[in-house]
């Protein structure tokens, strides 16, 4: 019986191909990657609830076992997250998505920032926002999603923060991933890319 219950506990990854239609209105023609090379990952997690939950999210084909590997060491340590749902469930719209304080990875969509007009990393399937809430984005004097604003004073710890020195950053780091937090500009908590942008 208890190993039963062990099992049920331990961390779960897996990756499929993703369809056009799941996609919704994530992806668009014009896109800078195809449907094919894109991935869903269901992962196992730790909700604020306390409980183990499976969530789902879409990432490139080329960074899956780094995203599972990320995944995976948040799990083990119960790193809280409330909702993991491809962004297609919202419309496409991150404002939804982040309001809803769900993490979330492709979303084909611009930079959210200041300057010429280009491809967010996550057009790319290569940046993943963990707890929008909890880990506001600072731009042009607004934060984003408004609900962040209880989060502001980044000294104060709560559950589900990404800090410098915390478990979400290190997980990332450990697989070559940047954090947003360390923006000086226009800090983005929440964002973790591939690449750095």
């Amino acid at each position: 019986m208890v190993h039963v219950l062990l099992a049920a506990l331990a961390f779960h990854g897996s990756a499929t191909p993703v369809s056009r239609a799941e996609l919704g209105k994530s992806w668009h023609p014009g896109c800078p990657v195809a449907p094919a090379q894109l991935r869903k990952l269901r992962v196992t997690y730790w909700g604020f609830d306390g409980k183990h939950h499976v969530g789902a999210l879409v990432v490139n084909a080329n960074v899956v076992d780094q995203v599972i590997a990320v995944f995976g060491r948040l799990d083990r340590v119960r790193f809280p997250i409330r909702r993991m749902t491809p962004i297609a469930a919202y419309g496409g719209s991150d404002e939804r998505s982040m309001a809803a304080d769900n993490t979330s990875g492709f979303n084909c969509r611009p930079a959210v920032a200041p300057g010429p007009r280009e491809w967010s990393a996550h057009a790319y399937g290569e940046a993943i926002d963990v707890n929008p809430v909890e880990n506001p984005y600072f731009e042009g004097g607004r934060v984003l999603p408004p609900a962040g604003r209880r989060y502001v004073d980044r000294s104060i710890a709560h559950p589900g923060m990404a800090v410098s020195d915390g478990t979400v950053v290190a997980a990332f780091a450990a697989a070559g991933w940047q954090w947003g937090g360390r923006w000086t500009a226009s800090p983005d908590y929440q964002h973790f890319s591939a690449t750095g942008g």
